[in-house]
């Protein structure tokens, strides 16, 4: 990360800006400025968004943005994979005690990982064997509607007039 620093430092001194200029010609303070230039990570809240800033920066100064975010994917690569499988369970747990009177724990995911919400899912089958149930008892109705003496007009005698 330093070399990154010092190769945006030596470019903007090269170039004549000020700390200050640059900073406010990015929209960024001037310490986020000082603190790309001098390879602090730590100055930083969150790592992934100084990507951004080493982008940005590069563009300004007129780098090959590219590279220096491909450079700095490096350093982040190689940064994370030496955390130790220790270190991370020792941070699971106290994320556990942390979260152990909430009802719903969160898992530990990678910030480029979806939470799907969960939905509710019937099988075809079950669908299929309700429309078939279905069908049977309108069927059954009909046909014993059909079978009943009601539904069945009777011929009166007395009712119909019979040409003689």
């Amino acid at each position: 990360m330093k070399e990154i620093g010092e190769r945006l430092k030596e470019t903007r001194e090269s170039i004549g800006v000020s700390i200050d200029e640059a900073a406010e010609d990015l929209k960024m303070r001037p310490k986020q400025i000082e603190n790309l230039e001098a390879g602090n990570v730590e100055g930083f809240k969150d790592v992934f968004y100084l990507k951004y800033f080493i982008r940005d920066y590069a563009k300004y100064l007129g780098l090959d943005y590219e590279d220096m975010v491909d450079e700095f994917n490096e350093y982040l690569f190689d940064y994370t994979s030496k955390i130790s499988v220790s270190d991370i369970k020792k941070a699971r747990k106290k994320l556990n005690k942390k979260n152990k009177n909430k009802k719903q724990q969160k898992r530990i995911v990678s910030p480029y990982t979806l939470e799907r919400k969960k939905s509710f899912f019937i099988s075809p089958f079950v669908t299929y064997g309700i429309i078939i149930l279905l069908l049977l008892v309108i069927g059954y109705c009909f046909i014993s509607l059909i079978g009943s003496d009601d539904f069945i007009p009777t011929i009166d005698d007395k009712e119909t007039n019979v040409i003689k």
